[in-house]
């Protein structure tokens, strides 16, 4: 377990060609010369350019370091956020840091910053959540993101590639760790959202990062692998149901209420679940409560807890076909083989008249279903017919948003509502483990 501030590389752009940069205050390059003002950064061959306002070349190399003085800031004027989520957009955004420009193999660059952990982890918290939400549940989302963070660190340096096991009839797909190479993370919901200081950086939320600097959730004398998402929809899943097959003790299933309910068992408890809505910490509609703990853009998806998508046949089959690469030909069936205990599937059928294939794990499913992703795998799916038993419609009722492993934000935000403070969201979500600082 680590003992300092460690400082994280986080890629703002990814296979980027062109973009501007404008430096807020001085920015050193190769330690001596400084620049400010408004930069142009662009791919050339194998390196990446920097130019003045007039185009002027400044430095051509394989990799810029740019190192911010103090209270030296720069704004990007196109950041990409919910990349491939039916929220994606541009924003403008503005960081502190240091930048590294690094050349890639196909005529682009990533534009890495350079921050320590407690900034970054300042501003996740103000990306993922509002930054008006209680200081309890931002305390309890800062412990949970900083662990998150530094286990997948720990665990990236012996990762293996992304699991997928294909065959005839089943493709399996997850992926643990992220698979990003010259950098610790992205900017965006991929790994952990990063806005920078784009987001005004509320009291609470450096209320909330002060206050547990340095402080980890810990299991067996390792920093817990914790992980979070919008809404479970009631019920958390197990973390066999998104990633490896293995089970650890501190992501089990529990409910998202005070009073604990039995997991679902079949297909006939699961369509009862998912088509009711059940009391849940996570269960709420109070429109003045969520502009207090969700951003704009996370607000513009009003039904999470309890949600339906409706496909005529002829579009869902181009949605899978696109999605997935296989031509099914005429849809014939959609079954859930196996679901967690959430009632999220992680084996869904999918039988057309050309191919009948097994897929998973939750994401996959989740990817394969939608334009974008489905909210989660957690649903249940209806088939209407013609008279000739031919599909015409198929509805989808589903709960919650996200993989629904760990910390439900909505929930452990609702809870905090309640009076519950930090280390009880904490001990709800994550049973068994332990809070404990370590620098």
């Amino acid at each position: 377990m680590i003992t300092d501030e460690p400082k994280i590389k986080v890629a703002l752009l990814q296979g980027c060609r062109q973009t501007a940069i404008t430096l807020h205050g001085q920015f050193l390059l190769a330690g001596s010369f400084a620049l400010t003002g408004k930069i142009i950064s662009e791919a050339s061959g194998t390196c990446v350019c920097l130019k003045n306002e007039d185009g002027a070349q400044v430095v051509r190399e394989k990799e810029i370091l740019l190192a911010g003085k103090k209270q030296s800031t720069f704004t990007l004027p196109q950041v990409k956020i919910g990349i491939d989520f039916h929220w994606q957009q541009n924003q403008e955004q503005t960081f502190q840091g240091d930048i590294i420009l690094t050349a890639n193999k196909g005529h682009s660059f990533d534009l890495i910053n350079i921050v320590t952990l407690e900034d970054y982890l300042a501003s996740v918290i103000s990306s993922e959540m509002s930054a008006e939400a209680s200081v309890e549940f931002l305390k309890a989302q800062a412990i949970t993101a900083r662990s998150w963070l530094m286990a997948m660190l720990e665990k990236k340096k012996a990762a293996k590639p992304p699991r997928k096991t294909k065959n005839e009839n089943e493709i399996i797909t997850w992926q643990d760790v992220n698979d990003h190479e010259g950098f610790d993370v992205c900017a965006d919901d991929h790994c952990q959202r990063y806005q920078g200081i784009t987001k005004i950086i509320s009291d609470n939320v450096k209320t909330a990062t002060e206050e547990t600097r340095g402080v980890f959730l810990v299991s067996a004398d390792r920093i817990c692998d914790a992980r979070y998402y919008k809404c479970c929809g009631g019920q958390t899943e197990i973390f066999s149901t998104a990633w490896e097959n293995i089970s650890i003790p501190y992501l089990q299933s529990v409910t998202c209420d005070s009073m604990p309910r039995e997991p679902i068992n079949s297909e006939q408890e699961a369509r009862e679940w998912l088509t009711a809505k059940p009391p849940a910490f996570c269960n709420t509609r109070d429109k003045k409560l969520l502009k207090k703990i969700l951003p704009s853009f996370d607000r513009q998806t009003s039904d999470f807890f309890r949600w339906q998508v409706i496909y005529k046949r002829a579009e869902l089959e181009e949605i899978i076909k696109r999605k997935s690469g296989i031509d099914f030909g005429r849809l014939r069936n959609i079954e859930p083989l196996a679901r967690g205990p959430s009632g999220r599937i992680y084996k869904l059928k999918i039988e057309g008249s050309k191919k009948t294939i097994i897929v998973g794990k939750e994401l996959e499913i989740r990817r394969w279903l939608s334009p974008t992703h489905l909210l989660s795998s957690a649903f249940v799916v209806s088939i209407k017919k013609d008279g000739d038993g031919a599909i015409t419609e198929i509805i989808i009722d589903g709960g919650g948003w996200g993989h629904g492993v760990g910390l439900c934000q909505i929930g452990a935000a609702v809870m905090a509502e309640k009076g519950l403070n930090a280390a009880e969201i904490l001990s709800h979500y994550f049973p068994g483990a332990n809070i404990q600082k370590l620098y």
